[in-house]
């Protein structure tokens, strides 16, 4: 057994250092173009979005319907501390990650006490008053004028005596992604190692259980909703510096939507699947933005496609592309309940 697990290990080595050296030398190649390394770049994005929302439905099996709001707040902490301040991207990213996760612990702390459909309510609810606030505080946010003028991200040796680089163009913005991915990554994989990881397997798999362990439920899902909301900010800082204009038109629900379709999709706690599920979703949303208008139809109907995508797994692949075992296991557990109080409450009918 050890001989076997040794071989799939380095089998899973060899195949992540092989997709690394190839995602680092794509840009090289001719056919690639400026579109392209956009698209791959959102891929990237969504990949760090995705696995910060990881955290809470397949770490923890909460459903968080508001995870665009601390995309929204680490969007416009980054834009606003750049236009009115001019700090640098690299001071941005601890604060955006800090502001999204005190943001986090405030909408988490009253409401992880609800379960089920009421916090996916909450959350919900969240996410629309972010989008108003971002809308209706024009002394602030500039409103639905937007806020233009963020500078790019730029590298500034100048206090050493070096120069200064500024970011021109898609590929630093690529490989800044790549960079930021593989630290989203580490801290992942860290975290779903460690003790905190294990309690929220715990909590995930059976509350009772946990709390008969010595697990405190609130304050570990509380400290969940908090690096997941962090996370959340850091892409919502990146997206800022790299499009340099921000709307509140850019962070309605539809986003959150996608993100849990992409959770959903690569399977729910499987941090590789996550990543698979965004690249898949991602790559197929570009593909219906150019195909859609060709058949007459609206762009904005490729959020059908998603829906379809969510019913079709929830049907035959409830547990994702890449399940894991106990999240399959419970999904096949759910099936079976259901299948008997459906034959039992048959049988009282009779």
């Amino acid at each position: 057994m050890r001989k076997v697990d040794l071989s799939k290990m380095n089998r899973g080595n060899s195949i992540r250092i092989g997709l690394l050296i190839l995602v680092l030398v794509l840009p090289l190649l001719p056919f690639v173009t400026d579109y392209l390394l956009h698209i791959l770049i959102l891929i990237l994005l969504y990949m760090i979005l995705a696995l910060g929302l990881n955290i809470v439905p397949g770490f923890n099996g909460l459903l968080d319907l508001g995870y665009v709001g601390f995309y929204g707040i680490g969007a416009y902490t980054s834009g606003l501390l750049t236009v009115h301040f001019g700090l640098s991207y690299w001071l941005i990213i601890p604060l955006a990650f800090i502001n999204g996760a005190i943001w986090g612990i405030l909408l988490g702390a009253p409401t992880l006490r609800l379960t089920g459909d009421y916090f996916a309510i909450v959350t919900f609810g969240f996410s629309e008053l972010v989008v108003l606030v971002l809308t209706n505080e024009i002394w602030l946010t500039r409103g639905p004028l937007g806020l233009p003028g963020i500078d790019v991200v730029s590298i500034d040796l100048s206090l050493f005596g070096g120069p200064k680089w500024e970011f021109v163009g898609e590929l630093p913005y690529y490989y800044l992604a790549i960079f930021m991915v593989l630290v989203t990554l580490f801290v992942m994989y860290r975290i779903r190692d460690s003790r905190l990881g294990r309690a929220w397997f715990a909590i995930r798999d059976d509350e009772v259980a946990a709390v008969s362990c010595g697990i405190n439920l609130l304050t570990y899902k509380v400290i969940a909703f908090a690096i997941s909301a962090a996370f959340g900010a850091v892409g919502g800082s990146f997206f800022a510096r790299w499009v340099t204009f921000l709307s509140p038109d850019m962070f309605k629900f539809w986003e959150s939507f996608l993100i849990l379709c992409m959770i959903v999709l690569g399977g729910m706690g499987n941090i590789w699947g996550v990543m698979v599920g965004a690249a898949v979703l991602v790559s197929l949303s570009e593909i219906l933005r150019e195909l859609l208008p060709l058949f007459g139809l609206p762009v904005e109907g490729r959020f059908l496609a998603f829906g379809l995508i969510m019913v079709l797994m929830m049907r035959f692949r409830p547990a994702g592309l890449m399940p894991i075992a106990a999240v399959a296991a419970q999904m096949r557990a759910g099936r079976v309940k259901r299948k008997k109080t459906k034959i039992s409450v048959g049988i009282n009918k009779k």
